[in-house]
């Protein structure tokens, strides 16, 4: 288990975008199976291209979703994985991570506190 990377359930992420790497929070979701962004980070930042949709199921019931590539570093790791595009303005976090990244080697401990820097 040494090698597993610990995370509580917010965690801090850097977006690569056209203008840089951009540090946003995350909330860390063992119940999501898939990674999600706000749509207007999408919209803010250029993010792209839509390579295809897919249906989520949520509380909310289903809906078809835009998918797109995008490249995070999350805990010093750099990632390309596919994130579905949501309107996530009445959410705290601007930015879900879903057990599609989780399983890179991940353990969540819920106890686990934002380092202050």
């Amino acid at each position: 288990m040494s090698d597993k990377i610990i995370l509580g359930l917010v965690e801090e992420i850097y977006l690569e975008t056209k203008k840089g790497l951009k540090k946003f929070s995350a909330r860390i979701d063992t119940g999501a199976s898939r990674s999600s962004i706000d749509q207007d980070l999408v919209d803010e930042f250029g993010l792209g291209p839509i390579i295809r949709e897919m249906v989520i199921r949520s509380a909310e019931g289903k809906s078809k979703r835009p998918v797109m590539k995008v490249n995070i570093v999350l805990s010093d790791t750099k990632f390309s994985e596919e994130f579905t595009i949501a309107n996530r303005t009445h959410m705290k976090y601007p930015v879900l991570i879903g057990r599609d990244i989780l399983k890179h080697g991940f353990l969540i401990d819920p106890n686990k506190k934002k380092v202050k820097k």
